[in-house]
């Protein structure tokens, strides 16, 4: 018996990383997907990885932060599979790194638009269309939330606000039977990672690695299980959560 058979979910940022492991698990246990991220031609590929596999998948590019296409996501997922249950709202990003005295706002206003508005945009239309025993998932972060780390202002506080978010929207949905949480992952080894940016070198991943109890990253696939029991009914009674799946890095002083 597979953990989400037959559940409708959308997923974005499914591009790459943590995301596109999240799309093709779900799929292998058993639910029909909407997959959205920026890239069209990454989507099709794990679209058609998805229906080599057997699966049912369709792929949107678009913004997150455009209401228009948070709208179309739900309104796909309805129309072509009859129903939405679940959303992993896993789209987002460090945007502008540097002292709070040298951010622009402008950059301050970016970060927020993505991690946080738009997390508000997708919710807003995916619990309007999502049954009882539905749901809700936001990628959030430890930073902000149990670490500080220098240069991530925006970062920190957009995730962390994330966190409040779910927890609000929980309580609002719970009469539903809908369940909202966020998943705090630590360092995981996606392309959107310092680690393996171009000027990235050895001592930085034995640094990063260094921080974690486990002393090294997660693979996106590690992320994707811990999503996945937040979306199945294993995690029935888990609602309002900011479940970390972090390898330690938020309790580590070694």
């Amino acid at each position: 018996m597979t953990l989400l058979n037959d559940k409708v979910t959308i997923i974005t940022g499914a591009s790459s990383g943590i995301g596109r492991a999240a799309a093709k698990l779900f799929a292998r246990e058993g639910a029909k997907l909407v997959v959205t991220g920026r890239r069209q031609e990454a989507l099709d590929a794990v679209v058609g990885e998805i229906e080599a596999g057997g699966g049912q998948a369709v792929a949107i590019s678009g913004d997150v932060k455009d209401e228009a296409l948070q709208a179309r996501l739900v309104d796909t997922a309805v129309s072509r599979f009859g129903k939405l249950d679940i959303a992993f709202n896993n789209a987002g990003g460090v945007g502008e790194m540097g002292p709070v005295a040298e951010l622009s706002p402008e950059s301050w206003r970016e970060t927020l638009e993505t991690n946080l508005t738009a997390a508000f945009l997708g919710a807003k239309h995916q619990s309007a269309a999502m049954g009882k025993g539905g749901s809700l998932i936001f990628t959030s972060t430890f930073v902000g939330h149990t670490a500080g780390m220098p240069g991530m202002a925006a970062y920190a506080a957009s995730k962390a606000g994330l966190i409040g978010f779910v927890q609000v929207l929980a309580a609002e949905l719970g009469r539903q039977n809908i369940r909202v949480n966020a998943l705090l992952p630590g360092g995981t080894d996606t392309p959107a990672s310092i680690t393996n940016a171009p000027d990235a070198t050895s001592e930085v991943l034995a640094f990063v690695e260094g921080l974690h109890a486990l002393k090294r990253m997660a693979q996106p696939e590690e992320i994707a299980n811990a999503a996945l029991f937040l979306a199945s009914d294993m995690a029935s009674f888990v609602t309002g959560t900011a479940m970390l799946a972090d390898g330690g890095v938020s309790i580590s002083r070694t």
